[in-house]
């Protein structure tokens, strides 16, 4: 994990200090894009606890959340609960994710500028093309990396989301006394 944000441009500092609601998809960024299916049919996810953790961090720091994912899975919603992400902020089955994102404007009244976004592949790029900081993660696709405002140096499913709710954190001038807090 990265110890510092001295690196980030002064761009992305500011594009992060104005985000009050990070987006993040699901296969790819919060798992490695891997699928297990059981032989019952069953769909299997592996998460990363530290991105787990990241997400807690920054919920509990007053950054709201949500989830849109192209598939459909129960898996999920169980993640999310564990997470305490209201399920009011969860969209899946969108893999055209821009009524998604219609949807989550109207919901909350955030402007796009207002928002983050983290994706790994081609199917994110209309909604990361029109929020305020677009974020892809360390293994994204190579054109979406290209049209991203910062890039993760972790991997989907390996601690990108923890890194980008540590790098929010940090713009927001709050990271140093929530890592600070688990001394005392």
């Amino acid at each position: 994990m990265i110890a510092t944000f001295d690196n980030l441009s002064a761009d992305v500092l500011a594009r992060a200090r104005n985000t009050q609601l990070v987006i993040f998809d699901i296969d790819g960024v919060l798992t490695d894009g891997s699928l297990f299916y059981g032989d019952d049919g069953q769909e299997y996810k592996a998460f990363h606890s530290k991105d787990g953790h990241g997400i807690r961090m920054l919920l509990e720091s007053g950054l709201e959340m949500a989830l849109i994912t192209g598939r459909q899975s129960e898996l999920v919603l169980h993640r999310a609960d564990n997470l305490k992400i209201p399920r009011n902020r969860i969209w899946q089955g969108y893999r055209d994710k821009r009524p998604a994102f219609t949807d989550l404007l109207e919901k909350t009244g955030l402007k796009p500028e207002n928002i983050a976004y983290v994706g790994d592949d081609v199917v994110d790029l209309p909604v990361m093309a029109q929020v305020g900081l677009a974020i892809a993660v360390g293994d994204a696709h190579y054109y979406v990396k290209q049209h991203a405002h910062w890039v993760t140096q972790t991997n989907g499913g390996r601690g990108a989301g923890r890194e980008v709710c540590e790098m929010l954190l940090h713009a927001h001038g709050k990271l140093h006394s929530k890592l600070a807090s688990y001394l005392t």
